[in-house]
């Protein structure tokens, strides 16, 4: 089976096998770890991010790993063909834009009712999937994609597009405001950081369409405690 390599982190490697589309994230060994202690924390985390996808793939776009042996450090999953939104965002009109931020507000309010917190909500960890494409390796070709497995949203309205979110390696389970809180800012950071002509106009969007989907009493406290996360500084670099 070949592999290739096509991403690498502090964290994991990601291998594609082009043939067959999917990927395998693989958690990398800590050498300055004790060995025993270093099996642990790699079963642990891979176990976790994997209940995590499961969950999160059962209420927004997100892919669904294949099955998980206990004690392992891998996680396979269907690769994701699109374009990342960190790279490609900036290209599309303003008003595409807003239909994204739209979608990406709605799905984050999603993860947040079933108590998932994402924990590196960026733009680099959300890719755009053309619906209708023909092209698509996800054979994404058709007015239901309910049909794939790997894919629970249908299109909405007029989009041909859908949003998929991944990388769920720092997510974890939280009912607290304050952790909802710090995914939107994160999020809140990354169109700052790199879609800075209009981002205070995008994160509008994406409030807007996170408060339609949690609830005014509900979004609000979590807005709120955006600001205090802001005043502190703790999250600024």
């Amino acid at each position: 089976m070949k592999m290739k390599l096509i991403q690498q982190g502090a964290e994991a490697k990601i291998f594609l096998n082009e043939k067959e589309n999917f990927i395998i994230k693989d958690r990398i060994s800590k050498s300055y770890r004790i060995k025993e202690l270093d099996d642990k924390i790699r079963k642990t985390r891979t176990k976790s991010e994997a209940k995590i996808l499961e969950k999160a793939n059962k209420i927004i776009a997100s892919p669904k790993p294949f099955f998980i042996p206990d004690g392992s450090y891998q996680i396979k999953m269907p690769y994701i063909n699109g374009k990342k939104l960190s790279e490609h965002l900036n290209d599309f009109p303003l008003e595409k834009q807003k239909q994204i931020m739209k979608i990406i507000g709605e799905e984050v309010a999603k993860l947040h009712k079933a108590d998932i917190i994402h924990g590196d909500l960026t733009t680099s960890n959300m890719i755009l999937v053309n619906c209708n494409s023909k092209d698509s390796d996800n054979n994404i070709n058709n007015d239901n994609p309910r049909d794939n497995p790997h894919i629970i949203n249908k299109k909405r309205g007029d989009n041909n597009f859908q949003v998929f979110f991944i990388d769920f390696g720092l997510g974890f389970i939280s009912k607290k405001t304050e952790d909802m809180a710090v995914d939107l800012h994160l999020l809140k950071q990354a169109l700052e950081a790199k879609h800075f002509q209009n981002w205070k106009t995008l994160f509008e969007q994406v409030k807007s369409s996170y408060e339609k989907e949690l609830g005014h009493s509900e979004s609000h406290k979590v807005f709120e405690r955006i600001t205090a996360v802001e005043h502190r500084g703790r999250y600024r670099h």
